[in-house]
């Protein structure tokens, strides 16, 4: 039978544990956790940039993952255009659709690795950035603080 607690000692501060992490941010998560979950492109970018106001690292990537996925969305909108402007040519058309398709699906393919190395580089703790678009991400966040 445990004995009972001195009622003279405060009670045991509880460490933290993994399910807290080291650094938790303003929305209870760890703080790789919550800056990988930011790097779903956009959405979980905004949620995030919203949500978390203290921790730079979290802020960072919800912000890179905003221009990423606003980024991504804006290759959509050109793909789409250029695909029907290439399908409106006569005799050739077919062919230009054709090879702008798999022009596109190779963009789409760099886009996901992309996003796949910064969710694992977040979620190892490391503050990785993209190639021209972590410099404005950091800009943007220094600049808010």
């Amino acid at each position: 039978m445990p004995e009972p607690a001195d009622q003279n000692q405060p009670p045991p501060v509880p460490s933290p544990g993994p399910e807290t992490g080291p650094n938790p941010t303003s929305t209870g998560l760890p703080s790789n956790v919550a800056a990988a979950i930011a790097c779903i492109p956009l959405i979980g970018g905004i949620i995030f940039y919203i949500l978390e106001k203290h921790d730079s690292f979290v802020r960072f990537y919800a912000m890179q993952s905003i221009i990423f996925g606003c980024a991504w969305f804006l290759f959509n909108i050109v793909s789409a255009v250029v695909h029907v402007v290439f399908a409106a040519i006569p005799a050739i058309g077919g062919i230009l659709v054709f090879f702008w398709a798999i022009i596109a699906a190779l963009v789409h393919l760099a886009f996901l690795v992309i996003m796949i190395i910064t969710i694992v580089k977040a979620f190892m703790g490391v503050r990785w950035d993209i190639p021209y678009i972590g410099p404005i991400a950091r800009k943007q966040v220094e600049g808010a603080a």
